[in-house]
């Protein structure tokens, strides 16, 4: 207990009057001991490491759809990259990196497989689906701790949680951690996704808008540092995260020229076309199946939640097990007599 304590007076006497610090947390839904060691938000951090959403990740698509090459990003890299920012930028301005840390490393866990395309299938076939709302999702209701806990889900801070609801959509976290994160999320995706294009051959760095390059820079690294700088200094001192208006009109105009020339306009994704067909088939399929879902999931799902529950099943997929259960469920297999 002493060692949590040290590190939380520590927070007390060296972050911002800003800071959100981890003795002030409005707590958890389900009251819980506090670790000896870490603070609550350090807690918080390790039990998203440790989930099997944050594995699957890893097979996520960040962009592009089953890319060939090592190189390109997922949704784990891109995770850990808006985590790398935010720490960066809540040290800077002395605040809460912890807090940050654990909001960035939860913010896309209810991602969809196949990207956006998959988010906008889902939207189309349930009805409403939101992947802010969804990563909530995963964290209250579909994880879970040991055994030995008597509730639903991973009992993070509300800190968290809101961070978490908050990085994307209208409702802006009141913390100035989870802002950090909001913003550094765009930071991280604008620039990566830039590299990832380029090295599909979809544009080159000479496409970018000048006034791009003559505000953030030519290089990934010359943007991310020029809008981490601006952030910072803008910030400083002040109860929001704001971007001065030079730096988020360049911003702005990277955002636009990607969504005209990547996110939709590009060759590259014509194949999400495919998805909102392979994603109905797994809906129509499990609707119709119940007990085919309850046997994939390995446990019963009650008949009046069983829509959410094929929501759930088909959002926690990564991409290439989506396409293993598509082939298993869809595609005929040869024959071998054995």
């Amino acid at each position: 207990m002493r060692l949590r304590q040290e590190s939380e007076q520590w927070e007390k006497e060296h972050l911002s009057p800003f800071a959100t610090c981890a003795v002030d947390s409005k707590g958890r839904i389900h009251r819980e001991d506090e670790c000896d060691v870490r603070t609550a938000f350090q807690r918080d951090r390790d039990r998203i490491i440790h989930c099997k959403a944050f594995r699957r990740l890893k097979s996520k698509t960040q962009v592009f759809i089953a890319p060939e090459g090592d190189h390109y990003r997922t949704r784990l890299t891109h995770t850990l990259e808006v985590a790398q920012i935010s720490r960066t930028v809540a040290r800077v301005l002395r605040l809460n990196e912890d807090l940050s840390e654990a909001i960035a490393l939860g913010h896309d866990l209810g991602h969809t497989p196949f990207g956006h395309a998959g988010e906008a299938g889902l939207q189309l076939l349930f009805g409403r689906f939101q992947h802010n709302e969804q990563s909530l999702r995963v964290v209250d209701v579909l994880e879970s701790l040991s055994d030995e806990h008597k509730f639903l889900g991973l009992n993070l801070t509300a800190e968290v949680r809101e961070g978490i609801f908050g990085h994307t959509g209208s409702k802006k976290p009141q913390t100035l951690e989870g802002q950090v994160v909001r913003i550094c999320d765009r930071v991280a995706y604008l620039n990566h996704d830039i590299e990832d294009a380029v090295r599909g051959g979809l544009l080159s760095e000479s496409d970018l808008p000048g006034v791009v390059g003559d505000i953030l820079g030519s290089t990934r690294s010359q943007r991310i540092d020029g809008m981490v700088k601006d952030l910072a200094e803008t910030s400083e001192g002040k109860g929001e995260i704001v971007m001065s208006q030079r730096v988020h009109f360049a911003t702005e105009q990277l955002r636009d020229f990607l969504f005209r020339n990547v996110y939709i306009g590009s060759e590259a994704k014509q194949e999400e076309a495919k998805v909102y067909n392979v994603l109905r088939m797994f809906f129509e399929h499990y609707l119709a199946n119940p007990n085919a879902l309850s046997e994939r999931l390995g446990k019963e799902i009650p008949r009046l939640e069983h829509k959410q529950g094929v929501v759930d099943y088909i959002a926690g997929m990564s991409d290439s097990y989506a396409i293993s259960e598509f082939q298993r469920l869809f595609l005929p297999k040869g024959w071998a007599r054995h």
